[in-house]
């Protein structure tokens, strides 16, 4: 930010603002039915966090083992939880506490399901047994034994006025319990393999099951048999009927139908008419996609499937607009790999996360996006001059070409493929766009070559995915990975650094090589050239940063701090400073100038590998392996303000101070100087009030209003001043004044109130230190009668964990 002479700002520090880190980690996922909070698995903890903007309202703190399954009571008041140490809690979802925990089954609960009525939650273990415990008071009401393997699947039922339990198991059986017999009144037996899932019809007549031997059963539940089986041909792992008169658009033959839906190891939310198992609807797949589908979460009021995938991610689709996509969650980030800045106001971050899709963050609210496209995983991103458009290199060997439009409303609008680079025999580790430009881009790759892409034949307003742009040359670049390309400000050069531990410079119009700049002892993981001068920085696995010329490719400095790998460099403050990212978890500030660290910003506790700028260079962000993102504003001229006004206070308190010790406003100059830290002022004063005593006072420090302002100490000033006497004890010519402060500090407390006192057993040692040390050379100590009187009781306080502190008068 500039000054008002219009000279660069240095920056001298950055605070972290945000940080966005793992919602869901795999497990189990759910969301509260007014549909306002997604609760989800993270390790040992289950986070409850805001649909809509993304604040985590509270967390559920476990119990150091990994959470197995979770239910939220349909009042929304309550969440049961379980975890693998066997234990069952129960949590007040307004308050985030626990309210009680007990034990439930001799093995890991897998599955649980509440009633509608919120009185009961049914547990299914790998015990082979199913509980049913009252959830206010927290015993067991049912036990009931049957199947032969681990319970897959619950759900209550409710036959006339008869409560009912029905459960599958991956013994391939489905059991019916009747809660007013405790007994099993039914075995369903069709299914050969797990049972994933079960629900109930509207009119509560018919049970519908799905299996992983990819076929979904209708049962009549008065006569216990089945009606129909359903080929799905996909292993099912999530299946629910969805409400009466779902109409879902464009498909005619869904209105006035009972439709259901399954989800499972291909990865797509499929609709199904429950009369005649046709399929009614398909979501379209997403591209090159892997994932596949772990639960489907049903928001009734909202009208909306929620795909759990096992990729960690959340996918909102909308029934009624035919399975559009119109919302995503990404639950965990893998190693977060590179990330820039993009969209015209860079309100958005573009993410490479070790997987095969970019994540498009929204920074101001809990929107974001998955752009599906490459077949392996992304290594590299950069985008253009504007924000509007961004190039990714993969480990497919291609690089692909997308036009952002964060504005647009319809998911499918926001992202659109333009092009793909096809040329490239191994992967793609380093791309870069032109500054001032969208005519060309430069991408650098394992197979150590750089190839120079035509885009000016590309149509962006009608965005061909198929589009091929040709090449204009290759050259074979380095001798190994490059990975790193920079273009300079004005588009005429281009840098390349390689894991050969060279830097090379390059004429961008027909890829002659300008020079090398050779002196890095390890591989160069990132080049970048300056934004004013004919330089461009280096950082390399040698721990060292290097400013080279591009005019003759000599170093120019070099910058030592890191203690390990460099792996991002950039210029900021228009060349007047540097910024880095290294193995060692840490961010650094450097001042070009005198060559100085100024500023170090620890938030991670992995690699950064990826580290980027806004154009106003108002914040940055970052990401590592630890599969975080921080973002860092710069804060040095609040800072600064702060450091004035602060200095000026001072200034003013000091005048305060000089006017109490002259008007003798004892009480105070006292306080001030122990918020001031002004321990010789204190002293001063001190001493002066005791060496003036008038004859005939008895008051312990030479003024009875001292002594009382003395027994009137806060326990953070007691402290503070004890640590002063300690420090004036170890000078003879103030130890009259230290051991009478310390006898009125010891007259006006108890023992108990001087025991509470951080550390004050290393504080009254060290007095004890000075005293034995001191003592014998005094050939006689010349004090007032209280003050031997203290003395002599002095040694049995010094140590107060061994004897009793001195009697109370």
């Amino acid at each position: 930010m500039p000054e008002a002479t219009g000279k660069p700002q240095y920056k001298t520090s950055f605070k972290s603002t945000l940080t966005i880190g793992s919602l869901f980690t795999g497990g189990k996922a759910s969301i509260t039915l007014d549909e306002q909070y997604l609760i989800a698995t993270i390790g040992e903890d289950i986070d409850v966090t805001n649909i809509h903007n993304g604040k985590r309202l509270f967390r559920l703190s476990g119990d150091t083992e990994i959470v197995t399954t979770f239910a939220i009571t349909p009042n929304g008041k309550s969440l049961i939880s379980s975890s693998r140490s066997l234990a069952i809690k129960i949590w007040d979802l307004k308050t985030g506490k626990c309210l009680r925990s007990f034990k439930a089954h001799e093995a890991p609960i897998i599955v649980m399901d509440v009633d509608e009525s919120s009185t009961l939650v049914a547990t299914g273990s790998a015990d082979s047994t199913v509980k049913v415990w009252n959830i206010e008071r927290g015993f067991c009401t049912h036990n009931f034994r049957g199947h032969g393997g681990i319970i897959s699947s619950l759900k209550f039922w409710k036959d006339n006025s008869r409560w009912m339990l029905i459960s599958g198991s991956d013994d391939c059986n489905i059991r019916i319990w009747d809660l007013s017999k405790r007994s099993c009144v039914a075995v369903l037996k069709s299914h050969v393999s797990i049972i994933r899932g079960l629900d109930i019809s509207n009119d509560g007549k018919y049970l519908l099951s799905g299996s992983r031997d990819k076929v979904a059963n209708l049962w009549d539940l008065n006569k216990k048999k089945l009606v129909k089986t359903f080929p799905i041909y996909e292993t099912i792992e999530t299946i629910g009927i969805l409400k009466p008169d779902t109409v879902i658009s464009e498909v005619e033959n869904s209105v006035g139908k009972e439709l259901f839906y399954t989800g499972g190891d291909k990865g797509i939310i499929r609709i199904w008419d429950l009369q005649s198992g046709k399929l009614v609807k398909a979501q379209d797949p997403e591209k090159n996609t892997k994932y596949g589908i772990s639960d489907i979460i049903y928001l009734h009021k909202s009208n909306y499937l929620i795909a759990i995938t096992t990729d960690q991610n959340i996918l909102f689709y909308n029934i009624s607009s035919g399975l559009k996509r119109i919302k995503q969650i990404i639950g965990h980030n893998d190693e977060i790999i590179d990330l820039v800045y993009v969209g015209p106001t860079e309100s958005h971050l573009a993410i490479a996360t070790n997987t095969e899709q970019i994540r498009l963050f929204n920074i101001d609210s809990f929107d974001n996006n998955i752009i599906y496209g490459h077949k392996d995983i992304v290594i590299c991103l950069a985008k253009s001059f504007d924000g509007k458009f961004l190039i990714s290199g993969s480990k497919d060997n291609t690089a692909r070409l997308w036009k952002i439009n964060v504005e647009a409303y319809e998911v499918e609008e926001r992202i659109k493929a333009c092009g793909i680079c096809v040329g490239h025999t191994e992967a793609i580790g380093a791309v870069a766009l032109p500054n001032k430009s969208l005519k060309f881009c430069i991408t650098g790759s394992q197979d150590r070559t750089v190839k120079y892409w035509d885009l000016l034949q590309i149509d962006f307003s009608k965005c061909d995915e198929g589009y091929k742009p040709k090449t204009l040359y290759t050259h074979q670049a380095h001798e190994k990975d490059i990975n790193s390309i920079s273009i300079s400000s004005n588009d005429k050069i281009f840098a390349t650094g390689s894991q050969d531990k060279t830097i090379k410079i390059w004429s961008v119009a027909d890829g002659k090589l300008l020079g090398i700049c050779t002196g890095h002892k390890r591989g160069v993981w990132c080049v970048q050239f300056s934004p004013v001068e004919n330089t461009i920085v280096s950082s390399s696995g040698d721990k060292t940063i290097k400013i080279w010329s591009t005019n003759d490719f000599s170093c120019l400095k070099t910058f030592e701090g890191h203690t390990n790998t460099v792996l991002k460099v950039s210029f900021i403050a228009s060349g007047l400073q540097l910024i880095s990212s290294g193995s060692d978890g840490l961010i650094k500030l450097w001042n070009c100038k005198s060559n100085e660290c100024v500023a170090t910003l620890d938030n991670h506790t992995e690699k950064i590998w990826a580290l980027t700028l806004r154009k106003d260079e108002s914040f940055v962000a970052s990401g590592g392996g630890d599969s975080l993102i921080n973002l860092w504003q710069d804060c040095t001229i609040e800072e600064m303000e702060a450091r004035v006004k602060e200095e000026e206070e001072l200034i003013l308190k000091e005048q305060d101070l000089l006017n109490y010790l002259l008007k003798k406003d004892y009480r105070n100059a006292i306080v001030l100087a122990i918020s001031l830290n002004q321990p010789f002022r204190l002293l001063k004063l001190f001493t002066e009030v005791l060496n003036n005593r008038v004859k005939g006072d008895n008051s312990i420090t030479g003024s009875e209003s001292i002594d009382n302002i003395i027994a009137t100490f806060s326990k953070e000033n007691l402290e503070q001043v004890l640590k002063y006497i300690r420090d004036w004890n170890t000078n003879a010519r103030n130890y009259r004044t230290s051991q009478t402060i310390l006898h009125a500090i010891i007259k006006s407390f108890s023992s108990q109130d001087l025991l509470e006192i951080n550390g004050i057993k290393d504080i009254l040692d060290g007095m004890l230190s000075y005293t034995e040390r001191h003592y014998q050379r005094l050939d006689r100590l010349i004090m007032d009668s209280y003050i031997v009187d203290y003395s002599l009781h002095s040694m049995d306080l010094l140590d107060p964990l061994e004897q009793n502190l001195m009697e109370e008068d």
